[in-house]
Order: structure tokens, then sequence, then C-alpha cells
């Protein structure tokens, strides 16, 4: 357990930044599920979607949510699909 007055703050402002990032990441991972849905289901709004989820992958990566090549990664496999889809 935190001994010091500024360690016990430092648990404080941890809880907070967890509490914020794991808001950031379901919303993340709820734009990608809607943009795969989406491809899968092969609808007109589907790169919309992808649009959408790749700028907030770019958003996560500069917040550092998930390193850059995990969100370059992901843009390029959504991309492939959708891709992949239209033909």
């Amino acid at each position: 357990m935190a001994n010091t007055k500024s360690s016990k703050k430092d648990i404080l402002t941890s809880a907070k930044k967890t509490l914020r990032n794991k808001s950031a990441m379901s919303s993340l991972r709820t734009t990608i599920r809607k943009a795969e849905k989406a491809i899968t289901a092969g609808s007109d709004e589907a790169k919309v979607a992808v649009v959408a989820s790749q700028s907030a992958l770019d958003v996560a990566a500069k917040k550092g949510l998930i390193h850059a090549n995990n969100a370059a990664r992901r843009k390029s496999r959504m991309a492939k699909k959708l891709n992949a889809a239209a033909k």
C-alpha cells in the first residue's frame, strides 16, 4: 500500500487515466466492430464506417492508447477487407 502522500496521489491519477483510457478503447473497439459489420453485410455505408474507424485508430495512436504500428496494421487489414468485399 502507498505510504507517502505523493504516491497516494499517483494512485488516484492513475485510476483516472485508466478510466479515461478504458472508455476510449471501448469506443475504438465499437467503431471498428461497426465497420467490420458493415463490410461483411455489404452495405453502402461500409466505406463511411471504415473511414471513421481509421480516423479513430489514428487518434488512438496519437494519444498513445495503441502503438502506431498497431493502428497502421489494423487500418491496412480493414482496407483489404473493404476492397475484397467491393469486388
